[in-house]
């Protein structure tokens, strides 16, 4: 197959002694940022940007794909030590593992979180090298009104499905989308939103942006809410599972790999909807079994409850990669990060990024594999070494965010307009944060907004301005009425809600 051959000359580019460096580099950053609380993978990748275009492209998407898994990895250490999931995605571990963490059984919930996640992101990964080459033979033969109906599926189902209510998720968007608007109309020559300062002509840097909202924004509003004392960390021995862990893990290992790689493909499925299905399944299955023993323990301790919804963590965040590779479609606030990345590059994330970049894309994906182990030696034997990370001073850490961030931003052109727009963005971010308002579409619509614009124009171009092409093609019309059920089921249901409620 032609998809394996690439794949080798992926691995002859990531097992390079420099790009093994990077890879090495990215899974420990990101198991560092995974286990500290509140700073996920997604502020990671949009802290590191400003610092790594000086890189190669191969080698910078080699660590941030180190970050990006390594940060799934390591939101499971705080949910079952902590109890405070570093990332939202982590939520249901939670639940399970702190449980098992009080009742003496830490190392056996770490053991299985870990090996959950290994063999979750394999297999998702393998997964990811036989769909891509596929998806990007289907969205060859999209045209410019079929990009736009997907940019507008991806906005509508991200608002809805990423946000506690339709209203936030969109008033989110458009935040995105207004910002993604500041600087120069390319058709008209005209300034738009740019409040007469000259250096916003060129539009605000996607990555300006993506760090002031995102890590600025985030840093300040978990800072805000943490206290000053070390929280309370269970202790931790050694990562280990018995015969009995084993043979209640590995089936729902494989459960949630194949909910989590299709879900998190989907955009607006993300990490936490496989999570939680995953949690109901195994559940349900415990009791369709009548396994009383298994059942009781759900609620108090249950390993299933742990190896099912890491495993499909992980397997959703190989998932996202597909979409975003092959389409330009991001599907999670981290994946969006780094769409953000190969836009910096210069780099048109799509089906021709495939044929002009293959070093770049395969490298990446090789280095998933590569990752993969890399990580489950870090988490098996350092997970005490990674706990003690839990008690630095949060005071500190959250200042040095801050302070890493202003650096990294004011290097990219020297400015201090640079630094005024990404502490506004990041006072935005915080005001977001702090009334329930999503950060992933903002970003989402931050940078899949300008890319909707052109080819919406560029449909409208091509038919002399007939709006109907819109719905000309198949693919348009099935994408735009998928978007109009997105928006209006809810309030369907809501209605029917009422209704039902009004009756006697």
């Amino acid at each position: 197959m032609e998809s394996l051959r690439l794949l080798m000359d992926g691995f002859a580019t990531a097992l390079t002694l420099e790009n093994l460096a990077y890879a090495l580099v990215g899974v420990a950053l990101g198991t560092l940022v995974g286990v500290l609380p509140g700073i996920g993978p997604a502020m990671t990748v949009a802290l590191l940007l400003p610092v790594t275009f000086n890189l190669e492209p191969v080698s910078a998407f080699i660590m941030f794909a180190g970050v990006y898994y390594g940060g799934m990895y390591g939101g499971s250490t705080t949910s079952i030590l902590l109890n405070t999931p570093g990332e939202s995605a982590s939520m249901i571990t939670a639940l399970e593992g702190n449980r098992m963490a009080r009742a003496g059984r830490a190392a056996q919930a770490l053991a299985t979180a870990a090996l959950g996640s290994f063999v979750a992101g394999t297999i998702a990964t393998a997964l990811l090298v036989l769909a891509a080459p596929y998806v990007v033979d289907i969205a060859i033969g999209f045209g410019p009104e079929d990009y736009f109906a997907l940019s507008v599926l991806a906005f509508t189902m991200i608002s809805a499905v990423l946000s506690r209510s339709l209203v936030r998720g969109l008033s989110s968007l458009g935040l995105g989308l207004g910002i993604g608007l500041v600087g120069i109309d390319q058709q008209t020559g005209q300034a738009r939103l740019t409040l007469g300062v000259p250096q916003l002509l060129d539009g605000i840097d996607v990555v300006i942006a993506v760090v002031g909202l995102f890590a600025v924004g985030e840093a300040l509003y978990v800072a805000s809410r943490l206290r000053r004392g070390s929280p309370d960390v269970v202790a931790v021995g050694r990562a280990w599972m018995g015969r009995s862990d084993w043979s209640r893990s590995w089936r729902p290992w494989l459960r949630g790999t194949a909910l989590g790689f299709p879900i998190g493909a989907l955009p607006g499925g993300g990490a936490e909807i496989p999570t939680f299905l995953s949690y109901s399944v195994e559940r349900r299955l415990a009791a369709r079994h009548h396994r009383k023993d298994r059942e009781d323990r759900f609620g108090s301790g249950a390993i299933e409850g742990v190896a099912g919804p890491e495993a499909a963590n992980n397997a959703s965040a190989a998932g996202t990669l597909v979409p975003m590779l092959t389409l330009g479609l991001p599907t999670s606030a981290t994946a969006a990060v780094m769409l953000a990345a190969l836009q910096g590059y210069g780099l048109q994330p799509g089906p021709q990024l495939f044929d002009h970049n293959p070093a770049l894309v395969w490298g990446m994906v090789a280095s998933l594999f590569i990752g993969n182990a890399m990580l489950l030696v870090l988490n098996l034997p350092l997970a005490p070494v990674w706990a003690r990370m839990l008690r630095i001073p949060r005071p500190y850490l959250y200042a040095g965010i801050v302070l890493f961030a202003a650096l990294g931003v004011y290097a990219l052109n020297n400015s201090w307009v640079d630094l005024l727009v990404l502490y506004v963005l990041g006072a935005l971010g915080f005001a977001m944060r702090r009334y329930g308002l999503p950060l992933a579409p903002a970003i989402i619509g931050l940078i899949l907004g300008p890319m909707a614009e052109v080819q919406l124009r560029r449909a409208l171009a091509i038919s002399a301005g007939d709006a109907s092409v819109l719905v000309r093609s198949p693919v348009a019309v099935a994408l735009l009425v998928l978007s109009a059920a997105v928006l209006l089921l809810p309030l369907a249901r809501a209605a029917w809600v009422r209704r039902g409620g009004g009756r006697p």
